[in-house]
């Protein structure tokens, strides 16, 4: 059994959190942000609850985090009650926000110099597989302290690589983000296309799912798409964070995304049609219109 902190208990981080107490077996400590949230999980799942990340973090063996964004990230850790200020020498912060690849270096040179370990540890698999404990983790750090905090890790996933130095996680999930981009749209485009030749939707997607064409979002995603449903998963203003991380970074290191830019253009019509908060298959609704 470890001592662990989670800071941020959003949908993914509330269950994430709740598998390192009852899977895990650890000793866990949570912080949110709206304190309420944190008395909800304590109450479900044990543990206690701590007012600051710096409270939360003091005494820890491993820290994780998962917020919103890069500045998000910025306050919980090196801010003013940031859990960098509490954390041991030896100790092991795990970040699973999808950030920037510069924000973890910063923070991993940050927690170099403060004696401890910084792993950037974005993960995939989203909200179900946040609650199922199914995530996929993409690593980035150096490998004593991956080895270290593997173990814990697994509380909440079904495979955790080390992909690199600091950096190297967000970079992976970067990729894991374009690769979906296109799938999802050409998957949008074939349904469409299929309804409009006035084929069964299913059928079609019973013959593809086993050829080249198939995959996860059409196995798990078809069936929604083809009803118009579209509140199964990952927010459509989500991935347009995530997007913007990926063209931002690509500026930088001169990678040519054509389709990756042009789908973000798609999903900002969605936002524009009222799907903020649909899930990412909803570019079918966009053609749909």
């Amino acid at each position: 059994m470890a001592s662990v902190a989670f800071l941020g208990l959003g949908v993914m981080g509330y269950p994430m959190a709740g598998h390192l107490r009852n899977k895990g077996g650890h000793d866990v400590t949570v912080y949110n942000r709206t304190k309420a949230k944190a008395e909800q999980w304590v109450g479900q799942h044990g543990g206690s609850f701590a007012a600051t990340p710096a409270e939360a973090a003091e005494g820890k063996d491993f820290v994780f985090s998962c917020v919103g964004n890069d500045d998000d990230l910025r306050s919980v850790t090196t801010g003013p009650d940031g859990a960098f200020k509490s954390m041991k020498k030896g100790s092991v912060f795990i970040d699973n926000t999808t950030a920037s690849a510069e924000v973890a270096r910063e923070l991993a040179a940050a927690a170099e110099a403060r004696g401890f370990s910084f792993l950037d540890a974005p993960v995939s698999g989203g909200q179900a597989g946040a609650e199922n404990g199914v995530l996929t983790v993409m690593v980035g750090g150096e490998q004593e302290a991956f080895d270290k905090a593997r173990p814990v890790i697994d509380a909440f996933a079904r495979m955790v690589g080390l992909m690199g130095s600091a950096g190297a996680g967000q970079l992976t999930k970067m990729i894991n983000q374009i690769c979906i981009a296109g799938l999802v749209q050409g998957l949008a485009e074939g349904i469409h296309f299929g309804k409009k030749a006035g084929l069964d939707i299913e059928k079609v997607i019973e013959v593809l799912s086993k050829g080249a064409a198939g995959s996860w979002q059409m196995e798990n995603r078809h069936k929604t798409m083809n009803a118009g449903k579209y509140d199964f998963g990952f927010a459509v203003d989500w991935m347009r964070k995530d997007l913007g991380i990926c063209l931002d970074e690509a500026d930088r290191n001169g990678a040519k995304l054509p389709v990756t830019a042009l789908v973000d253009q798609f999903y900002k019509d969605v936002q524009a049609m009222g799907g903020k908060r649909w899930d990412t298959s909803s570019l079918l609704a966009r053609l749909e219109k």
